[in-house]
């Protein structure tokens, strides 16, 4: 019979390996996946592993994926360390492009470039209010956040909906469910002429200082993260359970509604029932695969923003269906967390160990 036991003390250098063993789990699993489908298993890593960063543009495809991930992943990290489970970043990210998307429609030629401010923060404002629901209903009647926030992800996406079909449906779209193109002063600025690349990912590493930052150096981070590993030692300080809530949702709120906002600027530049790409979800996997650290969560973005490309060039160069990013991203999950579990806990079979 099977069971798990605790070790004493988990290694340090395993957990922190941690990612890496289930990264090559994944791999190895993604060759007996491709063999099985009858692909060229070296022919599919590549397409996954070679050709997302194989040249300039290539890796400007990368920023531009990656900067949402990065994001959202970060502000999830704030939420998970202080032990607020948001599974509903997806909803936020989608609140905040409404909100930026509607800014970015005031907009006419002769508006000033600074436009671009106001639709950031707008954006942020969007994912904020989309947060403070779900810490509303926490706060007040201790509502499980889980099912809120993930709730409202579907709330969200059935108001854009209803509004690219709707109120802001373009009239001149050929009856598309889409809004009017967002002027040029509106758009992100990019970081080269070539390529689509924007500044969000200036953004997206400032973002990442400044949650370290917090974590670091601030007495507001100290309290969060004592209040996700020892709440009742952190009561016992003193320390709020209420800020802490509310400060862990608003600012992951606010850092996936920008997201949001980025994209719908950015490279979209309108509004589409296809605003929600399933950042917010893939968001939770960079999250815990970066440690729900700052800068392993930029490299695990990267590393997501692959398993994105990858499964749509698998799409068009081996008529593989796109959801093969999916299953990488599942895979890569379920291997952290096996390996974690390996980490923590020793397997015991009867009354030996292994």
């Amino acid at each position: 019979m099977l069971r798990l036991e605790p070790r004493p003390q988990p290694s340090q250098a395993m957990s922190l390996a941690s990612p890496l063993l289930a990264l090559a789990l994944t791999v190895l699993v993604g060759i007996g996946l491709f063999a099985a489908l009858g692909k060229n298993p070296l022919q599919g890593l590549a397409v996954f592993f070679v050709e997302p960063v194989k040249n300039a543009y290539a890796w400007g495809e990368i920023a531009v994926k990656a900067t949402p991930l990065a994001l959202i992943a970060l502000g999830l990290a704030l939420c998970y360390r202080s032990n607020v489970w948001n599974i509903g970043a997806e909803g936020q990210f989608i609140a905040g492009a409404l909100a930026a998307g509607w800014v970015a429609m005031q907009a006419t030629p002769e508006t000033s470039r600074w436009i671009v401010l106001p639709i950031l923060l707008a954006g942020m404002a969007g994912g904020m209010l989309w947060a403070s629901i779900v810490a509303a209903l926490r706060d007040r009647f201790n509502a499980n956040e889980i099912l809120v926030s993930l709730m409202l992800v579907y709330v969200a996406d059935l108001l854009l909906q209803y509004l690219v079909y709707g109120p802001w449906k373009d009239p001149k779209g050929f009856n598309f469910p889409q809004t009017v193109t967002f002027d040029i002063v509106t758009r992100i600025p990019k970081l080269f002429e070539t390529g689509r690349a924007h500044i969000g990912v200036w953004v997206a590493l400032g973002a990442a200082v400044a949650v370290w930052l917090v974590l670091a150096r601030t007495y507001a981070g100290f309290q969060l993260q004592v209040g996700g590993l020892a709440p009742h030692a952190a009561r016992y300080a003193g320390f709020s359970s209420r800020t802490a809530l509310w400060g862990a949702l608003l600012a992951s709120g606010a850092l996936a509604g920008l997201a949001g906002a980025l994209e719908a600027a950015g490279p979209l530049a309108q509004l589409t029932p296809h605003v929600p790409a399933g950042y917010g979800f893939a968001a939770i996997i960079v999250a815990f695969v970066g440690r729900l650290h700052p800068l392993g969560v930029l490299l695990a973005s990267i590393l997501m923003s692959m398993f994105y490309i990858g499964g749509e060039l698998a799409q068009s160069r081996l008529g593989l269906p796109k959801s093969l990013t999916g299953v990488f991203q599942g895979l890569l999950l379920f291997a952290l967390l096996a390996c974690d579990t390996l980490v923590h806990y020793r397997v015991r079979i009867g009354g030996g160990r292994v």
